[in-house]
This record gives structure tokens, sequence and C-alpha cells, in this order.
């Protein structure tokens, strides 16, 4: 009784090649091959590179808000002025911050001072965003200690005339500021007099210019020693608020809890209550680009199906001659199973590839675009960020893969069950 073949047999692979390399004048479609293959490379290497910029913009913006920004923010009672106005007050912020940092997971506590004020340099204005904090807890805020950019000198921040200050590289673009000049700011909450309270203008030397790479942030904060703060914004006294900031901010709900109770009866708020939002719509969105660019690597397999289906029509004598010498109707299956699959595997692998190279070099290759464009392709004030990010992880790899070749495996599969259920009698008979 003949022994039958193992399936995916050595003469099952070189049919299979033979039919792939083959030229039109033998019957082969070498042609829809060809275009097949760059379908599905260019298609994976679109979604690889989408995946990536989708993850790298993610990260960059989760990493500058929580390099810049407090991972918990704790605010205490609220107080109405001489004018009527609702302020915050923290009146034991150096206690309350002292048993949050002794909190396990909380790398660092401070109090601030927070106000909004108008900024003037050589004519000209802008409003910026004043924090006041002590010079050991600014060298603390990671972004801030070791921006993108930095110039001056951080361990002056306190010292000089009046006090040195630190600002954004947007706020020193916009005043036309340098390290060592002064910038006057406009508080209209100044000193209180019998006939009203008149605006503070007050100047501070400028020691320090950093860039953190989120343009909402360089173009409106300036730090101030906290001491300063107190006086300039008639916070004798007292803080605003405290910032916390952990040792895993991605567990800042398991966190909220142990704070509220180190820091007794105060009003909390987490850097996903601020940014949420946000990040759900960008989860949205990177679902709904996944789904758009799943459908373009479907339409790229459709070349397969469409390349064997004239293969099969080709080769139809050679089936009918196959089949009467005893090859069985799986083995056919195989055959061109065969021929689709290794198209869709060497299109992914190569599609791998240049969407990972896309990625791994994209800023010269948007540095390049930019230059023919004639600039504005990538607009820092619109998307928040200086740089367009990428960043490949194993796991969006990996997805774009299975993708592509479940489908190319999925499609192949038609157009192989017709070739093996051909009669080889109605193939050979007009032969």
């Amino acid at each position: 009784m003949p022994r039958t073949p193992a399936p995916f047999a050595r003469f099952e692979i070189m049919i299979a090649w033979r039919y792939l390399r083959a030229r039109r004048a033998e019957g082969g479609v070498s042609t829809m091959t060809v275009i097949s293959f760059l379908g599905i490379m260019l298609a994976v290497a679109a979604l690889i590179a989408t995946l990536a910029v989708r993850s790298g913009f993610r990260h960059e913006f989760v990493g500058t808000i929580l390099g810049a920004n407090p991972h918990i923010s704790l605010y205490d009672q609220i107080e109405l002025d001489d004018t009527g106005r609702q302020n915050r007050v923290f009146e034991d912020y150096a206690q309350a911050a002292s048993a949050v940092a002794a909190v396990p997971g909380v790398a660092h506590a401070a109090a601030i001072i927070r106000g909004q004020v108008m900024a003037t340099n050589a004519g000209r204005n802008a409003g910026v965003e004043v924090i006041g904090i002590d010079a050991a807890d600014l060298a603390s805020v990671p972004l801030v200690a070791a921006p993108e950019i930095a110039m001056g000198d951080l361990a002056r921040f306190g010292a000089g005339e009046g006090g040195g200050i630190a600002i954004g590289s947007g706020v020193a673009r916009e005043l036309g500021l340098r390290v060592g000049d002064r910038l006057r700011l406009i508080s209209p909450d100044g000193a209180r007099t019998p006939f009203g309270t008149s605006p503070r203008v007050s100047a501070f030397e400028v020691v320090y210019i950093f860039q953190v790479g989120r343009w909402d942030i360089d173009r409106v904060r300036v730090y101030m020693p906290f001491a300063q703060a107190q006086d300039y914004f008639n916070r004798d006294g007292v803080a605003d608020e405290i910032e916390v900031f952990l040792d895993d901010p991605e567990r800042v709900e398991a966190m909220i809890l142990p704070v509220l109770m180190a820091a007794g009866e105060v009003s909390i708020w987490t850097w996903r209550d601020s940014s949420g939002a946000f990040l759900q719509a960008l989860q949205m969105e990177d679902n709904i680009m996944f789904i758009i660019l799943s459908i373009l690597v479907l339409i790229a397999t459709m070349n397969i199906v469409s390349g064997l289906i004239m293969l099969v029509k080709n080769k139809s004598r050679d089936i009918g001659i196959l089949r009467t010498m005893g090859l069985s109707e799986g083995s056919v299956l195989r055959v061109f199973f065969l021929c689709g699959s290794s198209i869709g595997v060497a299109g992914t692998i190569a599609g791998v590839a240049l969407g990972s190279a896309f990625a791994i070099w994209i800023d010269p290759i948007f540095a390049f675009v930019n230059f023919v464009a004639g600039g504005g392709v990538w607009d820092p004030s619109v998307r928040m960020i200086s740089s367009l990010p990428a960043r490949l992880e194993w796991g969006d790899v990996g997805s774009a893969v299975a993708l592509s070749l479940g489908l190319s495996f999925v499609v192949t599969i038609f157009p192989a069950r017709r070739a093996a259920r051909m009669n080889p009698v109605e193939a050979l008979r007009y032969e």
C-alpha cells in the first residue's frame, strides 16, 4: 500500500517555488507575484510606522506630563480675600509635605505658589504662569533639572539680585531674553492701599532657561523662589498647593488613599484627572487608525488572491497531469497555499524591515520633507511637542506581523481549494 507523503513535503515546496518564479511564457504570473509582494510590504510598513508614531506620541506626551508636572496635587481650604475672591490656602504646608514625602512610593513632595501674571521685556509682553518653589524642590523636577536644552545654571536659582528665576525657552524666545537679563513681572494683586490694590511690578534676573519639549510648558512657565513668590503674591505663611511626585506614576490610583491618609482632609487631583480625557481620545484614535490600516493590509493581500486565481487557470493542465500521476487534493492545495503564503511571509518580512527603518530614522526623513515643503510640516505650537516621536514596541510589531500573516494565510486558502478540487479530466479535456 503506497505511503502517504507528509504535509509540505519537499516536492510540494519545489513545485510551489517553480510556479512562483515562472515567466509568463511558461504560464506563470511572476509580475503578479512582484505586485503582491510590494503591496503587502508597503501596507505592513505603513502599519508599523503608524503604530510606532502612535506609541512614540503617547510615550512622549505622558513623559513630558510626568516629568514637568506633579503626579498628584493636594489642595486645602478655600478662603475669601478682601476683594471677595476665592483663594486656595494651605497653612500647614511644611508638615503636610513632610508627611506625604514619607509615604512609601512617594519620590518627592513640595509646597508651591501658583499665579498668572504679565511678563514684559524690551517692549514685549506675554502672559506667563509663575510657580513659586524652593530650589531643592525644583531640582527634583525631572524635565526641568535635565531638559532637552538648558542654558544657564540651575544652582543659581534664587541667587542674584532680587532672586534668580528659571523660565521656559518659549518665554525667552517670545520676550527676547537671555541668561543674565532681567524680566519684569506685573501682577494685578499688588500692595493693598486705602485707595485699593495697586499692581505689583518686580524685576528678576534670569539665571536658567529650559526646554522640556512641550510647547504649552516652555511657552508659559516661570519658576520663582518660594519665599519671593509668597511676598509677590501676598501669600505670607501659606502655600497654594502641594505637588507630589511618585516612583511609579502609572500606579497613581493605588497611591491616592495612602497620600490622603498622610495629608489629612485635603482635595486631591491626579495627572490622570487632568489628562485622562486626552489619553482616552488618543486611545480611541489609535484603535480607529489600526482598523483603517488593517483594511489597507487586507486590500494588499487581495492581490495574492487575484495572482493565485490566474496561476491556477494557467496551470490547469499541470494540475490535471499531477492529479493523474497520483498527487492528492491535499498536496495540490498545499502547493498553491505555499505559493500564496510565501508571498505574504516575504512581504511581511520586508514590510517590517521598511517600517522599522522609517520609525528609527523618522527625524531626518521629516526634516527632509519639511525642507522640500518649505516648512510648516511640523508645528510644535499646534502639536505641543517639539519633534515627531516614534517608538518601536514589540507588541505593535507583533500585531502587524500577526495581522499580515493571518490575512495572507486565510485569503490563500480559497484559490488553493479551487485548484485542489479541479477535475483532472476536465483540466486535460482540451489539452
